[in-house]
């Protein structure tokens, strides 16, 4: 599915007046520095993730003076309207999702009716995310990488939400058992055996979702035929040495785990290890080789998905500051490819000619942001 309909109401410096309406393959959105071409993006963001992919605090993207935001997305039938006629011109889902942040109180809401979990809300709508932070996910630490795999976790496997919002609650019930000062041994290991079943059912999930992730990676690399890619290689590690049970681990280790006060082994230490040569590739690649390894590594996942039948929106933000020329036609011309939505973000008036280089320009529309309002063209 793809978001062809965006309101906001006090968010950010973007303008409640008029809903926009896009298109569900390319859309480009230019202006100045300031302009409000990134808030529509993180509005977007929000409909997807629930959150804001720029910060953690969701008093930073309330208007100043208010005290709540909401966001509404209208979705079309996405791959679904090529082969039903029936579904062209009308909506699939709606969702909007609202932030009160002097109460921190957050209403979700699918096609009218109220939901609990961002999950309901995000599983509509997966979005994907090109901007300078997203880096990180080769130079940065394990947290962005399983940040990068959990999200295709959560698409491939609906129950992975729930599995591992469980493991969370009982992690934090560990630590603090571990925190007591005395170790209570009898108690730790009712939770280590609760822990242990919940990480086994979160690891199996990711692997999975990471073999997909790879052999997508694989096929894309031999494609785009990049020499520097060779000895390149990818793996996933769980977060403990599988040879033995993840119980018998935590026991081994106790007198360590309680030193440091929380759980140093599972899935909350899970990682994709990105190698060449065998050094990490943070230490070896050039950042124009880090920067084009990610892009590859998004297109991937959203190869995974595409199979799946899912469309995947496309957030890429300031694409000319982060990409040349070359990269920026090898982002257009798979996304166009794999029937991606996208949204390119540019201070300078975009030029698609020069994405497709030739080659059959997609269907687009075209936005110039001021003052946080959104004109066509």
């Amino acid at each position: 599915m793809a978001l062809v309909k965006l309101h906001t109401e006090f968010f950010r410096n973007l303008s409640p007046d008029e809903p926009a309406s896009f298109s569900s393959s390319f859309n480009f959105l230019y202006g100045a520095n300031g302009s409000g071409k990134t808030s529509v993006l993180e509005a977007i963001g929000y409909l997807g993730l629930g959150r804001s992919f720029r910060i953690n605090r969701h008093q930073a993207v309330v208007q100043h003076g208010q005290q709540r935001f909401t966001v509404f997305g209208g979705l079309d039938h996405g791959f679904d309207k090529e082969r039903n006629a029936q579904s062209a011109g009308t909506l699939a889902h709606r969702l909007g999702i609202s932030r009160d942040v002097a109460q921190k109180e957050t209403t979700l809401r699918v096609d009218g009716e109220g939901v609990r979990s961002l999950s309901s809300l995000a599983m509509h709508l997966p979005v994907s995310v090109i901007d300078p932070g997203v880096f990180d996910i080769v130079a940065g630490g394990p947290g962005k990488r399983r940040q990068f795999l959990d999200w295709a976790v959560f698409h491939v496997e609906p129950s992975f939400a729930s599995s591992w919002q469980q493991c969370q609650r009982v992690t934090s019930q560990r630590n603090q058992t571990l925190r007591n000062g005395r170790l209570d041994e009898s108690m730790l290991r009712i939770w280590d055996t609760q822990y242990a079943a919940l990480s086994e059912r979160i690891s199996e999930a990711r692997k999975i979702a990471f073999d997909q992730f790879k052999s997508a990676f694989d096929s894309l690399v031999h494609e785009v035929d990049m020499n520097w890619t060779e000895g390149l290689k990818l793996e996933f590690y769980p977060g403990w040495d599988t040879s033995q049970s993840l119980v018998d681990v935590l026991v081994r280790h106790r007198e360590q785990e309680a030193r440091m006060g929380h759980t140093l082994y599972g899935p909350n230490r899970a990682d994709i290890r990105i190698r060449f040569q065998g050094r990490p590739v943070a230490e070896t690649f050039s950042r124009g080789q880090q920067k084009t390894l990610v892009i590859l590594m998004k297109i991937a996942q959203s190869m995974v998905l595409n199979d799946l039948g899912k469309q995947v929106s496309f957030l890429v933000d300031d694409i000319n500051a982060e990409l040349d020329e070359s990269h920026r036609t090898m982002l257009a011309r798979k996304l166009q490819e794999l029937r991606c939505q996208v949204f390119i973000t540019s201070i300078e008036h975009p030029d698609p000619e020069s994405l497709w280089q030739g080659n059959q320009i997609p269907d687009y529309r075209m936005f110039h942001v001021e003052h946080g309002k959104l004109k066509e063209e």
